[in-house]
């Protein structure tokens, strides 16, 4: 295996471990009696975002993979059922993760912030969108940047100019943009960040009791103006840091496999998409820490 992955997992796993010993009750709840374990929930996390930084999406193939190149880290693998089940199980911890990886960057308190959504397809067939474990979730919706339908979720994203996801939340392919980005800075813990910050989308975040709602949180808005409107601050901005929006998705989507998840189930798909951005915020954790010159690079990590 390349050294720099090895050092990122280990890093990772020292640094979790540390976390889930200062707050055992992100963990999901164990049996006093039963089978002892041994592979630990720091131990899972870490080979999970093992398994996205080398872009593997079938998690048969990736454990196979593991055991024949991964026993120095991993002296104990599970199989592929029991590796699911707990990763699912970990789905809220791991969404904890995220952010107080990110709370342990130097860009953290960044003031500038992009936000954006993009589709994540969940089939594409009329059977599988009536009979899927995800109807209900699920909803056909409109995909703008390829001038088509899909059926599946939306994935909303608020970042640094770094890529370092800020806030989250994953919807359906319907959910108004605005609707899912007040919601993501009603989390208390973004409350005094946001402060003061600049948060920069597209013509989709607009309306003027929407645009009160961020004044009012301490936020400016900056987006480009609507047809009929006149021009609004900060134009100059807006084709360079779409572009940062757009590439900090084609990581998640291109080096990190975000739409071939192949999940079946909601816990199934939250934790794959969760485990993808705990992956790209643990490269630019880690990135940070060893001071590379490109936060968001995988490269190191993907081979």
């Amino acid at each position: 295996m390349d050294a720099d992955l090895d050092t990122l997992a280990t890093a990772l796993y020292a640094r979790v471990d540390d976390l889930f010993k200062d707050a055992p009750d992100r963990l999901p709840a164990r049996p006093r009696t039963g089978f002892p374990v041994h592979l630990t929930d720091a131990e899972l996390v870490t080979l999970s975002v093992m398994q996205a930084l080398l872009g593997f999406t079938s998690e048969a193939r990736w454990l196979r993979f593991a055991t024949t190149h991964l026993r120095h880290l991993f002296p104990y693998l599970p199989l592929q059922p029991g590796y699911n089940k707990r990763l699912r199980k970990l789905s809220a911890t791991i969404g904890w993760l995220i952010r107080v990886l990110g709370r342990d960057t130097s860009i953290w308190s960044d003031d500038v912030w992009v936000v954006d959504s993009t589709p994540v397809e969940c089939g594409r067939s009329r059977e599988t969108a009536k009979r899927s474990d995800l109807a209900g979730f699920a909803e056909y919706g409109y995909c703008a940047s390829h001038s088509r339908f899909f059926w599946g979720l939306r994935l909303h994203l608020l970042a640094t100019v770094h890529g370092l996801p800020i806030g989250f939340a994953l919807t359906g392919a319907k959910a108004d943009e605005r609707h899912a980005l007040q919601g993501i800075l009603a989390d208390p813990a973004l409350a005094d960040l946001a402060v003061g910050n600049t948060v920069i989308g597209d013509k989709n975040y607009f309306g003027a009791d929407f645009e009160d709602h961020l004044t009012r949180a301490g936020i400016e808005l900056l987006r480009p103006a609507r047809k009929g409107e006149p021009d609004r601050p900060g134009s100059q901005f807006f084709k360079p840091l779409r572009q940062v929006i757009e590439s900090i998705f084609d990581t998640l989507k291109g080096q990190l496999n975000l739409e071939n998840h192949g999940a079946r189930s909601t816990s199934g798909v939250i934790v794959r998409i969760w485990q993808r951005l705990l992956a790209m915020t643990a490269a630019i954790w880690h990135n940070d820490r060893i001071g590379a010159p490109v936060l968001r690079s995988l490269t190191a990590y993907d081979h």
